[in-house]
């Protein structure tokens, strides 16, 4: 029994670890994996969390900036602008 609690305080805090460690990764690199290089009709802009189930994003198409909102629901378009210069946004 002594070996086995020994063996659950070494691997939970590994399991544990290595959960919140994936966790921060794909916080990290969330939308960067997956663009291919090229011109393309619609381009992500900026997105924001505001929730766990509610996300903020900025959409361009064709020289206009869309801003929606994300949900489990689907999405709805919440402003749009004229798209703005590229030194601008950077």
């Amino acid at each position: 029994m002594l070996w086995y609690i020994l063996k659950l305080m070494v691997v939970l805090p590994l399991i544990a670890g290595l959960a919140w460690g994936s966790l921060r990764l794909a916080k990290r690199f969330e939308g960067k994996f997956g663009t291919a290089t090229g011109s393309r009709a619609v381009k992500i802009v900026e997105t924001q969390m505001l929730s766990p189930t509610l996300r903020l994003a900025v959409i361009e198409f064709h020289d206009r900036e869309i801003l929606v909102s994300t949900s489990k629901n689907g999405l709805v378009r919440l402003a749009e602008a004229p798209a703005r210069k590229r030194e601008d946004v950077a």
